[in-house]
């Protein structure tokens, strides 16, 4: 418990200063500024407080945090069909997207928390397996083959990307065997996750406004440089080392290789998602954060990063903590 405090409360000092120092460059009017970036950077920050927030439940109520990515990823997936222009033929398939596989994927995997079940097999396979093949099956049944497979490759990389990806975040809560100290150090695993992941996503938005000079892909993302997303990585991995007494792994080169790999998938995440919306024609995904998009541009580093996090934490955590 004395862990658990200890990180909640680091990361809650580092937000109120990066708080009052985005503040203060919002009320400057020195000419030198960019004022988009400043903007950028505030909300950045409130979705880490948010997040945060989304940790601290964590702690005391595990079910209530996988109730709170589920509603997360129910305005994710609504924000991404917006995106994709669907065809009459597609709203009943979509039905069962949002009403059925997307809280089901949820129910699947709070219900990993009791041994006599394990669903892991279950909420690993039910959306790219069943549910793939439910929404192919149901837009055929309607009869519009126009644009056939695309329709239906939009809709079933929605669910991929904001339900199925997103939900491996709250399914480290519920991880067996659970790494040393039970169910708490479950959410310590979780809210060192979730904080390396957004610390990733600010850090390299700093060092590419700050060194970048090399875009990796300018008509994609004119913002993220190659320096901003190697300077960032190597950040992310010191925030990881420094975070080690908050994890189960035996050494601090553990916590900061597992960073180092958090950051490269939120770096490929945020590229992808600005890809997908470069493709649709939009340049944000919505308004839910104030000057800066929608909710899946806060969670696209959040949705890559976390089945690889998740698996990698399963398959390799053990050999870590020497058990």
């Amino acid at each position: 418990m004395l862990e658990s405090w200890a990180l909640l409360g680091t990361v809650a000092a580092l937000l109120g200063l990066a708080t009052a120092s985005g503040q203060w460059l919002r009320r400057s009017d020195s000419p030198l500024l960019d004022r988009r970036a400043i903007d950028s950077f505030n909300a950045r920050l409130q979705a880490w407080w948010f997040f945060s927030f989304v940790v601290a439940v964590a702690f005391v109520a595990p079910g209530l945090a996988v109730t709170l990515f589920g509603l997360i990823s129910f305005w994710a997936l609504r924000e991404f069909v917006t995106l994709t222009p669907t065809r009459s033929g597609d709203h009943r398939a979509l039905f069962w997207v949002f009403f059925l596989f997307t809280p089901m994927q949820f129910v699947l995997v709070y219900l990993d928390k009791f041994e006599s079940i394990q669903t892991y097999g279950l909420f690993s396979m039910l959306i790219p397996v069943y549910a793939f093949l439910f929404i192919a099956a149901r837009s055929a049944f309607a009869g519009d083959f126009d644009r056939f497979l695309e329709r239906i490759a939009k809709v079933q990389c929605a669910l991929m990307i904001c339900v199925y990806c997103l939900s491996f975040a709250p399914a480290l809560l519920f991880l067996d065997p659970n790494p040393p100290g039970g169910p708490s150090d479950n959410a310590l695993l979780l809210g060192f996750f979730v904080t390396v992941v957004l610390a990733s996503d600010l850090l390299q938005w700093f060092w590419s406004k700050s060194l970048g000079q090399n875009v990796i892909a300018p008509a994609i993302d004119p913002t993220k440089t190659w320096e901003g997303v190697a300077a960032g990585a190597g950040s992310t991995a010191v925030v990881g080392a420094l975070l080690f007494w908050a994890t189960p792994y035996a050494h601090w080169y553990h916590a900061a290789m597992m960073a180092l790999l958090i950051a490269a998938m939120a770096a490929a995440g945020s590229l992808t998602m600005a890809a997908i919306r470069r493709d649709r024609g939009e340049l944000a995904s919505g308004n839910f954060v104030e000057g800066h998009g929608g909710v899946l541009s806060r969670i696209d580093s959040l949705c890559f990063a976390a089945p690889v996090f998740y698996h990698v934490t399963r398959f390799i955590l053990p050999d870590l903590t020497g058990n």
